[in-house]
């Protein structure tokens, strides 16, 4: 007869032993080697044996020991990502696609929000991601203070650095925001209109200083005059203060809007001006977000491909924590999607 004793109040109760690789191989029917194989995602197994390696990793509920892996192989299989702004469309694109390339690689992701561009913040989430053992570090890094243009990175780990410029010690990868820019303000150019205004996005924005210095440089390379920079926030609220402006400028045709939030309030304070689109202001935006097929006119824009982007990133930062050369700088080419925003110049 058996009996079960039970643990007093205040005992302490036995752990539970935790499942181990031999235990693993016993119910599988293979070898530890394989087990440790299949744990590490090495690629020398059959796929029915690592079928059923995995399964019963499942049915045990073995969880490899990462730190021991660590040791062994000198990688956590962890990459960190330092962001400052997961608002933005354009951000959680390009996060969508280094979590999805990573996660096929074999690789985690520590994700880390910082409220600013700034040293003490960048320094401080380094730290953070030492504490949590990763392999190397993504940084988007999307704007800058005014006053200081650069941020020294701390060394020690592989670093890629995302939409930024070239001047960091550290592979860079970006869409191609000038040439963005060029093809918008050439399409509207060609199309008839004397000059083009712009709705830039904030001063501070690596991405939108690119984009507002190729309109100006293809402005003047074409011989046209170049209006005054209107500046928003990203926001479809600024691009509507701004449109009320402009609508009342009879001289005003054409309008390059640094993204298709903006675009969307400055075509709706067009439409209320009575000013149509594109009869009497043709208008182009940037990013080429899902909705904009669907805005009123649907909207020119300017394709970046944020899935492009961030599977770069992360091939790119992988290269590297392998040991491989990897380009300073690789931009991802965007392109010019036409449709019912922007039209001939009626005069």
């Amino acid at each position: 007869m058996s009996h079960v004793t039970a643990a007093t109040p205040g005992e302490p109760r036995a752990r539970r032993r935790e499942t181990s690789m031999a235990d693993v191989a016993a119910l599988a029917g293979v070898s530890g080697q394989t087990v440790s194989r299949v744990a590490n995602g090495r690629a020398n197994v059959d796929p029915d044996t690592r079928a059923r390696v995995l399964a019963a990793m499942d049915e045990l509920g073995y969880r490899p020991n990462s730190a021991a892996r660590a040791l062994r192989s000198g990688k956590f299989r962890s990459i960190g990502v330092i962001m400052f702004s997961l608002s933005s469309y354009g951000n959680t694109r390009t996060l969508d696609a280094v979590a999805s390339v990573a996660a096929s690689a074999g690789y985690s992701l520590t994700l880390i929000t910082v409220e600013t561009a700034s040293q003490s913040d960048v320094s401080g989430a380094f730290v953070r991601l030492r504490e949590h053992a990763v392999d190397g570090v993504i940084i988007l890094i999307e704007s800058h203070r005014l006053d200081e243009s650069e941020i020294a990175l701390p060394t020690g780990l592989p670093v890629v650095v995302l939409d930024s410029h070239a001047a960091y010690a550290y592979p860079v990868v970006d869409n191609d925001q000038a040439q963005g820019a060029r093809l918008a303000t050439e399409h509207l150019l060609d199309l008839g209109h004397e000059t083009v205004w712009h709705v830039s996005g904030p001063l501070e924005s690596y991405a939108a200083e690119r984009r507002r210095d190729a309109w100006r440089e293809t402005l003047e390379r074409r011989g046209a005059s170049v209006p005054a920079v209107e500046v928003g926030d990203w926001t479809a609220d600024s691009g509507y203060e701004i449109g009320t402006r402009l609508a009342q400028d009879a001289s005003v045709t054409a309008v390059f809007v640094s993204n298709d939030q903006m675009a969307l309030g400055l075509v709706r304070a067009l439409h209320e001006a009575g000013r149509a689109v594109p009869g009497d202001v043709s208008v182009v935006g940037f990013d080429d977000m899902p909705d904009s097929a669907n805005y009123w006119p649907p909207l020119t824009t300017v394709r970046q491909h944020f899935d492009r982007l961030g599977s770069g990133a992360i091939r790119a930062l992988l290269a590297e924590i392998e040991g491989e050369s990897v380009d300073d700088r690789t931009l991802v080419p965007t392109e010019l999607v036409v449709r019912q925003s922007s039209g001939p110049r009626i005069r």
